[in-house]
């Protein structure tokens, strides 16, 4: 059985245009991409792997009648996306319409794992700092009133 979902995309970046497939799994994202400066010169496929615990969020823009739909992804680590066709920090996949069903539901499994993998994560722990908080207060006192 297949784990991924495999979603074609168009994005941009600059003067580069970038014609790709994402395949979306519980693990992440992989991206391969070609990208054509100024529509003309081609770099080659390349490939990118995005790891589930390195995106802050993903979503999914309708769009207008499924025209315009894309995914949105923000990373949590900036220095990632000078490796991604990336546009204000966040790397948009334009989706065509005909896939627009099966980007949502790639996107809708993604974000269902990042979330179960957040609630089986142990909770934070407490600072010792603000455990001990007050009791400095409440020592001071009693060396006063020695």
């Amino acid at each position: 059985m297949q784990n991924f979902i495999t979603v074609p995309f168009k994005a941009d970046s600059g003067f580069s245009e970038f014609d790709g497939m994402g395949k979306f799994s519980p693990a992440g994202i992989v991206l391969e991409f070609e990208s054509k400066f100024l529509g003309f010169i081609k770099s080659g496929v390349k490939e990118n792997r995005i790891a589930a615990d390195e995106i802050l969020d993903i979503k999914f823009r309708k769009g207008f009648f499924k025209f315009g739909a894309k995914i949105e992804i923000r990373l949590k680590s900036f220095t990632r996306l000078t490796e991604l066709p990336n546009d204000d920090g966040k790397v948009t996949l334009k989706i065509k319409r005909q896939d627009f069903e099966i980007a949502r539901e790639a996107v809708e499994r993604l974000q269902k794992a990042m979330t179960e993998q957040q609630s089986n994560l142990p909770p934070a722990h407490t600072p010792v700092s603000v455990l001990f908080d007050e009791g400095e207060a409440e020592t001071r006192e009693l060396e006063e009133k020695n």
